[in-house]
């Protein structure tokens, strides 16, 4: 036996609401509105497309020209450089210059930076050396680099140098400071790393 469920009335029969009729002016306006909607939804994506490329491009010629580089530029190191290679550049300090080199057995940055008294104790207490490590005379930066940076140590002194050797994999560095102007102490180091 199969139950019948009751039926619902058929709505009764509504004649179509009027259409209204667009006017000259509103159909102008709503055209230009979906044009200007059209607009934006192609423009703005399209626009920072472009954006996007001319930064990656400008970004490509700046890597290009760092890693093209064969000597110091005057540039501030990196802050991984900085931290991979134990070489806290202190503020304030100024003639700045930095050049990293790489190859399979040994990476190396070198830096040089003017900075007053108190950054000199600030670096070499970063690096974990004391003032009273410096020996008067003492260049420790060797021959080979020297040539790579263009360091000259032969001008106007006293100079003062440190090495700080530390186990693999901790960088090693060497440090010579200019003390030719005793408020204003040159400083270069050379910072070694075996990967």
């Amino acid at each position: 036996m199969t139950m019948s469920l009751p039926r619902q009335a058929a709505p009764p029969h509504q004649p179509p609401a009027p259409r209204r009729v667009e006017t000259r002016r509103q159909r102008n306006r709503r055209r230009t509105i979906t044009l200007i909607i059209i607009g934006l939804l192609i423009g703005v994506p399209a626009g920072y497309l472009l954006w996007c490329a001319h930064q990656s491009r400008s970004s490509g010629r700046d890597k290009a020209a760092k890693w093209a580089a064969t000597g110091l530029t005057p540039t501030y190191p990196a802050k991984v450089q900085r931290r991979l290679y134990e070489v806290p550049v202190p503020h304030p300090a100024d003639r700045l210059a930095s050049y990293e080199t790489n190859n399979w057995r040994t990476s190396r940055l070198y830096v040089q930076f003017r900075t007053t008294q108190a950054g000199l104790d600030t670096f070499l207490d970063a690096m974990g050396v004391k003032r009273g490590d410096l020996k008067k005379g003492a260049v420790t930066i060797g021959e080979r680099d020297r040539q790579v940076s263009g360091w000259n140590f032969r001008g106007a002194g006293p100079w003062w140098g440190l090495s700080h050797s530390q186990k693999n994999p901790a960088p090693s560095q060497d440090v010579v400071v200019n003390l030719a102007n005793p408020v204003l102490p040159m400083v270069y180091v050379v910072s070694r790393t075996v990967p």
